[in-house]
């Protein structure tokens, strides 16, 4: 049986690994991370090209967020033997387990078992890690450009609604020599309902509100009108369609990036896994709580722009875009808020992956 064991530890080694082997895999990595730079770096001179500085700054980001987890796997291949040969005692080591009952079988470090202790944290435990962190990196990538492409297929509708400010029939309308009360509008019919005084009945409905349409034609328009006339003069042709996409490249320069205390909750929500703390009943929705706040908080502000405005209105109602209406003056909030949603559900989808795939070859 041990001449057994060596014959399998030595044969995992290179010395008695075939030349062509080492060489094919050695070369398919190669080819893979230069046809992903070469990827990388058209992406990057197409943004030039269209003068997308946002997307640019958030292609640099995720090629900074790839280095980083790349420079972290490498610190766990390097550290990996330290690590293991950190020896705990069984006691503390079956403390905070994800699982109620662990295999008996598990593989110890040969030195710590000689002392009746075990790894800190095994070569295996390492090996493991890294392949979620791969996940983790290859998921929160996906999302952020599949939560891009949804943002910009969505406004691609508002095109349309862009167009349609230019008709004679828009500007007969919202005609400004018309008076006309603020109920009256399509934006106050819309809003002004029996619950919209009254926050403890505002706040349900703006929460329901949220699973319909995000976005009316008639809300577009009224942030249009009030977006302009608080930055511009009235009648002044300005294309508001296009300043909401760049604003939301902007913004997904900040959302695509890992800030340090992303990283911060990262740690937390890993030593929360433990099964002492029951995380599977509300880890998983703690994201899309947050989520639905977040909608809701967007469906008051509006309906609050709404009760704001005054009663008499010459031409279409005007509303007065105002940071009070976010929680403690800050709009930023909300953006860190999604950004922070983003990363969660990338990471519980990159985790039940990760699970997924590894739990069958532990066992």
């Amino acid at each position: 049986m041990a001449d057994e064991e060596v014959t399998t530890t030595l044969e995992t080694t290179l010395e008695l690994t075939p030349t062509w082997a080492v060489a094919t895999v050695c070369f398919i990595l190669i080819l893979l991370s230069i046809i992903l730079e070469h990827l990388l770096n058209l992406l990057g001179k197409y943004f030039n090209r269209k003068r997308r500085k946002s997307l640019i700054q958030a292609l640099d980001k995720i090629k900074s967020e790839l280095m980083l987890l790349g420079f972290v796997s490498l610190l766990l291949t390097v550290s990996q033997r330290p690590i293991a040969k950190i020896c705990i005692p069984k006691s503390v080591g079956e403390t905070f387990l994800p699982c109620t009952e662990t295999s008996s079988e598990a593989e110890e470090e040969t030195k710590c078992a000689e002392q009746g202790m075990v790894s800190f944290l095994s070569r295996q435990g390492v090996e493991e890690l890294q392949y979620l962190i791969f996940v983790l990196a290859f998921f929160h990538v996906l999302s952020c450009v599949l939560t891009f492409s949804l943002g910009m297929a969505k406004m691609k509708r508002w095109e349309s609604w862009e167009a349609e400010t230019k008709t004679l029939e828009y500007q007969f309308l919202n005609d400004p020599r018309r008076f006309q009360l603020s109920h009256q509008t399509s934006f106050g019919k819309r809003h002004l309902k029996f619950w919209s005084d009254h926050r403890f009945l505002r706040w349900p409905a703006c929460f329901f509100r949220q699973f319909f349409h995000s976005v009316y034609k008639v809300d577009y328009f009224t942030l249009r009108h009030g977006f302009i006339m608080a930055h511009f003069t009235e009648g002044t042709n300005f294309d508001f369609q296009k300043y909401i996409r760049r604003a939301l490249e902007k913004d997904f320069g900040v959302v695509v990036g890992i800030s340090w205390w992303i990283w911060i909750f990262t740690v937390f929500f890993l030593f929360f896994n433990a099964h002492v703390f029951h995380n599977y009943l509300w880890l998983p929705f703690f994201p899309l709580v947050m989520l639905l706040v977040v909608g809701t908080k967007l469906q008051g502000i509006i309906t609050k722009m709404c009760l704001e405005s005054p009663h008499v209105v010459r031409g279409p109602l005007l509303v007065k875009p105002n940071d009070n209406l976010f929680w403690f003056g800050k709009p930023k909030l909300l953006l860190h808020l999604i950004h922070f949603i983003l990363y969660q559900n990338s990471f519980q989808i990159a985790f039940f992956t990760w699970t997924w795939v590894m739990l069958p070859q532990t066992k």
